[in-house]
């Protein structure tokens, strides 16, 4: 069956669409991506800006119009920490589903944990062993850990790379005792959790997953998103040790010129090193595999393991509407399960 996630995050509205079905391996068919940093457009109480709503509108009807270009079956939507921290939340999701018709479901930060583990586990197996997951979005980082596919330990700190960049950065490049501040602050605040995890067991294999990791590691000498998703790609304490201290001279337009530095995220990009490098230090690990599976298809094995197998796999969003199968683009039956099946 055709599956689409609908990402709305911190930084970009992220449409992915998949063939996928159950205990087999989604194949990638389209991405379309809208750049609107909703954290920016937060004020001062917390609301989403009437300008950021009416952008995600529209991006949300762009998604909702090419998914069904794209003949999509289902799409899985969901709104992370921008959405989580707005105010307005309601009255926003209100509002996107009244002139979308999209159901935006908040995942509340562990379940985001907790989908992006399941994503790690199924793309390195169970010899992986005893499994530590982090994930840096723009407004929140995951951690879990844990030896099945549903972590042992799952958890959401809002120390994302935006979030930080907004409230502990004044200049382009960061000084010198902006820098230190957020160090240690991050450390304060990482402590307690690293020991918390750390109960866990011994850490076998420790995952980065995330557009942040995937910078950092090719900056640090990984191979290219050019070379495939399933080349090897690792980010080592001492790699980013010396990419710290290289992009922390560098304004954001500098970095943007960077291969494997997205524009977009380019100002953040230090905040999220800075994150990175703490929670190696707090959980005294000095590698990270760097995995190309996360959050979204994380979202989709999920969904694909709670079909019974009697859907036809051509089945179109047209045929389970007749059907009375579906209640539309937003339906997000993952979610409504909780993890419980």
């Amino acid at each position: 069956m055709r599956l689409g996630v609908l990402d709305v995050g911190s930084n970009t509205v992220h449409l992915l669409v998949v063939d996928a079905h159950r205990g087999g391996h989604p194949t990638p068919m389209s991405s379309q991506k809208a750049q609107l940093r909703l954290a920016e457009h937060l004020d001062r109480a917390g609301a989403l800006s009437r300008e950021g709503a009416d952008a995600l509108v529209a991006a949300v009807h762009r998604a909702h119009e090419a998914a069904a270009v794209a003949d999509c079956a289902e799409v899985l939507a969901f709104a992370t920490s921008a959405l989580r921290d707005a105010t307005n939340s309601a009255a926003v999701l209100a509002r996107v589903r009244a002139e979308t018709g999209v159901s935006l479901q908040v995942l509340p930060g562990e379940d985001e944990a907790r989908y992006t583990f399941l994503a790690v586990r199924r793309w390195y197996g169970w010899s992986a062993g005893q499994l530590l997951v982090l994930d840096i979005g723009g407004g929140s980082l995951e951690l879990a850990v844990g030896l099945d596919e549903l972590p042992a330990t799952a958890a959401s700190l809002p120390l994302g790379a935006g979030r930080l960049t907004r409230e502990w950065f004044a200049g382009d490049p960061p000084t010198r005792g902006e820098i230190d501040a957020l160090r240690a602050f991050l450390d304060a605040e990482l402590a307690p959790v690293g020991r918390r995890l750390r109960r866990s067991g011994v850490l076998e294999l420790a995952v980065g997953t995330s557009k942040t990791f995937r910078s950092l590691a090719r900056l640090a000498g990984a191979a290219p998103s050019g070379a495939g998703p399933r080349v090897r790609r690792m980010l080592t304490e001492a790699g980013l040790r010396q990419v710290v201290a290289f992009i922390t001279r560098m304004s954001a337009a500098d970095l943007a010129d960077l291969e494997g530095v997205s524009p977009g995220r380019a100002h953040q990009l230090v905040a999220g090193a800075l994150v990175a490098a703490a929670a190696m230090r707090a959980l005294r690990v000095d590698r990270l595999e760097i995995c190309p599976w996360a959050l979204r298809e994380g979202v989709i094995l999920r969904r694909l393991d709670t079909l019974d197998g009697s859907a036809h796999p051509r089945q179109t969003q047209s045929d389970r509407s007749a059907q009375g199968a579906s209640d539309g683009l937003g339906r997000l039956s993952p979610f409504e399960a909780r993890w419980t099946g």
